[in-house]
């Protein structure tokens, strides 16, 4: 019994180290929300409440939350992910990975060691998007992409 008192207290002590909380930002104005990884730091909403960015302190990662009007006509969401992938392109990213669709769009790309990951989604009344970009540096990749990851399937709208 002792042994599994034990066993139970060392659990205890180890499980706040290997699962840390992760947080969640709400936005009001655009009504989407994501999870936020632990440890990072908002550094305060955009003064147009579109939006707020977020540092792992001591590391060159970020995570930059947004919403925006897509205009609803001609495809309003995918012209606006087209744009923004071709902005990256022009910002000297090296576009790795891209889909799109007419509700969600994802696109990776690499330059000067360096990874973003953008995610972009339609939100529910279908004329506004809410997206995030996260940036980190390659040798973190293994660390990050499961962050990347969970952020990708919390990205929602409030429907």
């Amino acid at each position: 019994m002792r042994l599994i008192f034990i066993f139970l207290a060392l659990f205890a002590l180890s499980v706040p180290a290997s699962a840390q909380e992760w947080g969640r930002y709400d936005n009001g104005r655009f009504g989407y929300s994501i999870a936020v990884p632990p440890g990072f730091v908002g550094q305060g909403e955009s003064d147009n409440g579109d939006g707020q960015v977020f540092v792992l302190p001591g590391r060159v990662t970020s995570l930059t939350v947004w919403g925006g009007l897509t205009g609803v006509v001609n495809n309003g969401f995918e012209v606006q992910a087209e744009a923004s992938i071709g902005h990256d392109i022009d910002e000297g990213w090296n576009i790795t990975y891209r889909a799109t669709t007419p509700k969600w769009a994802s696109w990776s790309g690499t330059k000067g060691g360096n990874i973003l990951y953008r995610r972009m989604v339609l939100l529910c009344d279908g004329s506004a998007y809410a997206a995030f970009e996260m940036k980190y540096g390659q040798i973190d990749r293994p660390s990050m992409d499961p962050v990347v990851e969970r952020l990708v399937g919390s990205l929602r709208g409030d429907c």
